[in-house]
């Protein structure tokens, strides 16, 4: 058994990476800002967050496939730096109003640094716990989730306030916090001394037959639609909220930007929670039929907001939507390991991965494309078009085949 101490240290280590990467599922904090400020559209505002998703779910899945190659903590390490150039690059980005420039450094850069540095804590402490690996897995997992909160309730606000609202020079103070502390972090993600000779010579397996796969197939598309489901309130739900409560008759901006805030610190709780909660659920319903359910779950959540404006069933319904879109992610790797076994399960769980891309890119051009063009109706539309791709999801889980495969 590893020395208990410096294990427990390093999952500590992990979740504080995961942590501080998880800030950027506040990226609707500054949505309404940013479209604001520099006058552009919603769609143009929102590629930004969707180009540095996909370029998270396209960098995790090769990182996830090849953190054997390069090490963790190399891979930790490169990713934490780019991550906070991400941040640095779009300060010279919003002073000199350039929209590619902020879509270079917040979603290229940035997001090639969130997926390098995603895969390793999660790895990391996996291998450092064969005996805890539900609840360190899910306490590192966790970090990544609560980032929501560290950004929407500390990091933004105290910094807009000592700079008296100026964007390019919170993004550059947000940055430099990073470029502090990740590093700092991620240096000690490294394997037990075994893993690393272990890893060195694990077998190859040709995957390409599974990856084309129709099960497979369609645990991918699933996957997508939950990913998009959660999407739409991650990248939007201070916006949406914003307006119902404007259509309610609350007109100061303040007050708007402190309940947005709150709710996107409220549903990072649920995001990370559901990890847990979906993931210990689905060791005793099975892997499929929890992935079921939360999407039953949310599809009857996207049916009910369709009929109401009411902010308040809008918040309950964000959080436990985004409960879901935790779980999802809670559910996969497990659902993954037993369908591919676990010679597999890396190659396939990094392909899975691009799911989050793809769904980082469809889910908040969804809601940024309603809000362009229908106003107030922006919200029951893009509910709409979740609540489809939701019954898809469910319809497909009864084609998917869960055939346990552990060796």
């Amino acid at each position: 058994m590893q020395n208990s101490g410096k294990r427990w240290f390093i999952a500590v280590m992990a979740t504080l990476v995961h942590l501080f990467l998880g800030t950027v599922y506040a990226w609707s904090f500054f949505q309404g800002k940013v479209t604001e400020t520099f006058g552009w559209s919603n769609s143009e505002t929102a590629w930004t967050f969707s180009i540095a998703i996909f370029m998270l779910g396209i960098t995790a899945s090769w990182g996830g496939i090849n953190l054997p190659k390069y090490g963790s903590r190399k891979l930790a390490l490169i990713g934490s730096v780019l991550y906070s150039l991400g941040y640095i690059i779009s300060y010279f980005a919003l002073k000199n109003e350039s929209l590619p420039l902020l879509y270079f450094g917040y979603g290229i850069v940035g997001g090639i640094g969130l997926g390098l540095a995603y895969v390793t804590p999660v790895a990391v402490a996996s291998k450092w716990f064969p005996d805890k690996q539900g609840l360190v897995t899910g306490m590192v997992v966790m970090g990544f989730g609560l980032g929501a909160l560290l950004m929407a309730k500390l990091l933004a606000p105290v910094f807009l306030n000592y700079f008296e609202n100026s964007l390019p020079k919170t993004f550059l103070a947000i940055g430099i916090i990073m470029l502090v502390f990740l590093p700092l972090f991620a240096n000690f993600l490294s394997m037990p001394v075994q893993e690393k000779t272990a890893e060195v010579t694990d077998e190859k397996v040709n995957a390409l037959p599974e990856i084309f796969s129709k099960n497979f197939i369609f645990i991918w598309i699933m996957f997508t639609f939950a990913v998009i489901a959660g999407m739409i309130f991650i990248s939007f739900q201070s916006p949406l909220l914003q307006d119902l409560l404007k259509a309610g008759g609350l007109t100061d901006q303040l007050t708007l930007e402190h309940k947005g805030a709150t709710l996107i610190a409220l549903s990072a709780l649920f995001n990370g929670l559901g990890r847990f909660v979906w993931g210990s659920a689905s060791d005793k319903l099975g892997r499929i039929n929890t992935f079921r359910i939360l999407l039953i779950v949310e599809a009857l959540v996207f049916a009910g907001l369709i009929f109401t404006k009411n902010p308040m069933i809008f918040s309950v319904g964000v959080c436990i939507v985004l409960l879901n879109y935790g779980g999802a992610f809670g559910v996969i790797p497990s659902l993954v390991k037993e369908s591919y076994g676990a010679k597999l399960m890396a190659t396939m769980y990094g392909v899975a991965l691009t799911a989050w891309g793809v769904g980082g890119i469809l889910g908040p051009q969804i809601t940024a494309y309603m809000k362009d063009h229908f106003g107030a109706e922006a919200g029951t539309n893009s509910f709409m078009v979740a609540l489809v791709l939701i019954l898809i999801g469910i319809l497909l889980t009864f084609f998917v085949k869960n055939d346990k495969k552990v060796v």
